[in-house]
């Protein structure tokens, strides 16, 4: 495998996550972000992110040389005359949800705007970010460079996972329609040994969307199917059991919960059905997967309020997670943000306990009070509830945490505890879709 110089312009979860990753292959990687004292962090090898793996690959880069940090795009594309030029510069800016449910692809144009006339010839530019079908296209127009390729490389990376998943990825997908350009990219992950995907960008950006769309779904039909278990007596453990080892179906994403939510389901979902509808067409299944998904959360309040006697005013209610998924710090799009928002509407008063989120968010966590240990959430709560699937939630003290509540009641809305266990030391347990 050759070595190539890179440049990868944004530092969040996948562009900081691609350009270590890229670095541990042995690449030569520069990366990119505009907040000064975000770049002066990394410089010494200090990572935000919660994610595992990660602050290690940045602090073995930067030792060996192979992973810098700047300011500015434009700093990561010049380099300076005894460097060879940048061969690959990886787009991976923040594309939230804009007008509508489209993607907002502001920092996408933005960037490649600044860089056009910056990019050495022969240059390829890569599309990492999760963009819409014709995005690499409108990108090659707007960068009007014939010697420049654009291509798109979707990332399949979980947070709370993002190393293993990149350096151990189910597939790599390549779209340009220049083959020798998306060749070059796909030689970047030669080590990894994955299959991989070569194909037209249109194809390679459609199939993020369609991936996620379908795990969305995925998610949705197993809190519906909860749902039914919950009014037939049936268990969905055992439910899930049973459909997971048809291998049509998957063991994956069937675990029942509040919701799916942040930063990649809610966005790429909306994306979609916006994408259909300038197409002139709808797309059924997303949007019922989206509505079945809001009204999930409205479920979980109506369990909470029927375990307490029928009405939440006025009512202390203890909340175990409040990020959108174990392993991460991430709470945007949290399910369990939701959740707390709507007993707040109810007039709960609220105290949250969550490894990843152990001090306040300003205007995030404000619905609630954030604690720094589960026994303080337990104190004189008429209800504890689980809303994100942490492991270390299953080893509490569990005869402490009931003895400091005034309510004995646990509602479990990851099906994460142990029943058995909890009944020993003498608390209710309630789940969803379990008898």
């Amino acid at each position: 495998m050759f070595a190539r110089r890179i440049a990868v312009v944004g530092t969040g979860y996948v562009g900081l996550t691609t350009g270590a990753c890229l670095a541990s292959l042995g690449h030569r990687v520069v990366c990119a972000d505009i907040d000064v004292a975000k770049v002066e962090r990394l410089r010494r090898g200090v990572v935000d992110i919660l994610e595992p793996g990660l602050p290690e690959l940045v602090v073995e880069g930067l030792a060996a040389g192979r992973l810098e940090f700047v300011v500015g795009a434009r700093e990561a594309v010049v380099r300076p005359e005894e460097e060879l030029p940048v061969e690959v510069v990886f787009l991976c800016v923040p594309t939230p949800m804009g007008a509508g449910g489209a993607a907002d692809l502001s920092a996408v144009r933005a960037v490649s705007a600044e860089v056009a006339q910056l990019l050495p010839s022969g240059c390829v530019v890569v599309n990492k970010s999760t963009v819409p079908v014709g995005t690499a296209e409108a990108t090659a127009k707007l960068l009007n460079r014939r010697d420049v390729a654009v291509v798109s490389n979707p990332e399949f990376l979980r947070e709370g996972s993002a190393v293993r998943d990149f350096l151990h990825p189910d597939r790599i997908v390549v779209g340009c329609d220049a083959q020798d350009a998306a060749e070059r990219v796909a030689a970047l992950y030669a080590k990894l040994g994955a299959p991989v995907v070569l194909t037209d960008a249109a194809s390679a950006e459609m199939v993020k969307y369609a991936a996620n769309c379908f795990l969305a779904m995925k998610l949705s039909y197993v809190n519906a199917v909860a749902e039914l278990c919950d009014v037939l007596g049936a268990d969905v453990g055992a439910v899930t059991e049973g459909m997971g080892y048809d291998r049509r179906i998957g063991q994956a994403f069937l675990e029942p919960g509040p919701g799916w939510g942040g930063s990649c389901l809610p966005k790429d979902t909306e994306a979609m059905v916006a994408v259909a509808a300038a197409a002139g067409r709808e797309l059924l299944i997303v949007s019922a997967s989206i509505a079945t998904n809001e009204r999930q959360r409205a479920l979980m309040v109506a369990k909470i309020r029927d375990a307490v006697g029928g009405s939440l005013a006025g009512l202390r209610i203890g909340l175990l997670g409040l990020t959108f998924k174990a392993g991460t710090d991430d709470l945007r799009d949290s399910p369990a943000l939701a959740v707390a928002a709507l007993l707040r509407g109810e007039g709960a008063e609220l105290t949250a306990f969550d490894p990843g989120c152990p001090v306040p968010v300003a205007g995030v966590t404000d619905a609630v009070t954030v604690v720094g240990e589960p026994l303080l959430v337990a104190k004189d709560a008429a209800a504890l509830v689980v809303l994100t699937e942490w492991p270390q939630f299953r080893s509490l003290d569990w005869a402490a945490m009931g003895a400091a509540m005034a309510i004995r009641i646990v509602v479990d809305t990851r099906n994460l505890l142990d029943p058995d266990v909890l009944r020993r030391a003498g608390l209710s347990w309630v789940g969803v879709g379990r008898r």
